[in-house]
């Protein structure tokens, strides 16, 4: 097939979660299909990197662009687009998307987010569009909602743009032919709150193996019970779940465990995280070059997350590094993993406390929960394994007659 792919962003380097998907996927796909990108650079960034794109896409145009600022309640109060979606709103992206449609034939448009597919409401109406979310806009704010300490006015503001986003949603749904989504969870909220019979397909994420492994790096486990949170600390689910770690989980876990360490390492810490580094058992690393080695100094990660959506890939790659997981039931959605076999899950303080201190304590278990998390991310979450799913959908939903492309045009 001939696949027009459209990006609000460069995903290169691999330093979000986000980024890592939608370039494995896009990699995957260019290996059956001929894929052009389309992709925004905001601030002119990254552009620099579009010859990794074109040793497997037949085309490649990055677009730059300033993503605005947020504008005043009274002007956005008239706009039938929600505010998270039109500050996505681009006149070159729009004509460059123009020109490449009346110039090529392409069978479909591999669409990122549901802020790119704005494109095709109103122009572009004889091509399918599928839709890749890394995350459900509606159901990610509605939970932001119940977990954010918000005041009256921003609450204000934000169900202004849910009546919007819940309207745009159900817009799009009847404008796609198909979306694809990270987990189950995704799907059920699609089906109930926004139309029950759009195709949907899961999508689950993967890691890198090759660059993800026990013995990928050479650091030992630190002396002392340490535990990691890995994560961008300029995304709110990560900042929530921090926060609620040292508020209603870190004393407890010290009476369980003294001398516990804690890592908190991703890029983007705002003053409100850097403060616990003050804490002597807290190191707040910030951005860092490689998070492998700081994945292999821990004895576990923790993933405190009561916000769903996202691509939870740091569960994914700390499992594939052997470092075992402690997670809530929302930060571990869709990935399928067995409790208190591949990984271990808790969704109170006092629970994920006494997880987290009953895996520093037990070795044996450490080695258990290693050992069944490496099997099931290595059967079935790599990216070629996830690649081949997402293609298989491709073949089911429209016709093709693609064959495979040249392995030696994939090169990283």
């Amino acid at each position: 097939m001939r696949i027009l792919v459209l990006y609000p962003y460069v995903p290169f380097p691999l330093n979000r979660g986000t980024y890592q998907r939608t370039f494995h996927l896009l990699r995957e796909m260019a290996r059956v299909h001929e894929i052009d990108l389309l992709a925004l650079a905001e601030g002119g960034t990254r552009m620099e990197h579009r010859h990794i794109f074109e040793s497997f896409c037949s085309k490649v145009e990055f677009i730059p662009f300033d993503l605005p600022e947020w504008p005043r309640f009274t002007d956005r109060l008239l706009k039938p687009l929600p505010i998270t979606t039109l500050r996505w709103s681009n006149p070159n992206l729009a004509a460059a998307l123009k020109r490449m449609l009346s110039t090529e034939r392409y069978d479909v448009v591999h669409v990122c987010d549901i802020n790119m597919a704005q494109y095709f409401l109103k122009e572009h109406q004889d091509i399918p569009i599928v839709i890749d979310r890394s995350r459900v806009d509606l159901q990610f704010q509605l939970m932001e909602q119940r977990q954010l300490n918000l005041g009256w006015r921003n609450r204000l503001v934000r169900f202004e743009n849910y009546s919007k986003l819940w309207f745009y949603e159900r817009t799009i749904a009847r404008r796609s032919s198909l979306q694809i989504v990270c987990g189950a969870d995704d799907q059920q909220f699609i089906h109930r709150y926004i139309d029950s019979k759009l195709p949907v397909s899961v999508v689950i994420n993967g890691a890198d193996l090759e660059y993800f492994c026990p013995t990928c790096v050479d650091e030992e486990r630190a002396e002392e019970p340490t535990v990691v949170f890995c994560g961008a600390m300029d995304y709110s689910p990560n900042i929530d779940g921090i926060h609620w770690y040292f508020k209603r989980i870190h004393h407890l876990l010290r009476q369980y465990v003294p001398n516990v360490r804690v890592l908190v390492v991703g890029k983007n810490p705002g003053p409100d995280v850097r403060r616990y580094d003050a804490m002597p058992e807290v190191t707040v690393t910030g951005s860092v070059k490689d998070v492998r080695p700081h994945y292999r100094k821990a004895w576990l990660q923790i993933a405190p997350l009561r916000i769903g959506g996202g691509t939870r890939l740091k569960i994914i790659e700390s499992i594939a590094m052997g470092t075992p997981v402690v997670s809530t039931t929302v930060g571990a959605q869709g990935l399928g993993l067995c409790h208190d076999n591949e990984v271990l899950l808790a969704d109170t303080p006092r629970e994920f406390a006494e997880q987290t201190a009953r895996a520093l304590k037990d070795a044996h278990l450490r080695k258990g929960l290693q050992r069944a998390g490496l099997e099931a991310v290595c059967s079935r979450l790599s990216w070629q394994t996830i690649g081949r799913d997402l293609n298989a959908i491709y073949a089911r939903h429209f016709s093709t007659s693609a064959t495979p492309k040249n392995p030696a045009r994939m090169t990283r």
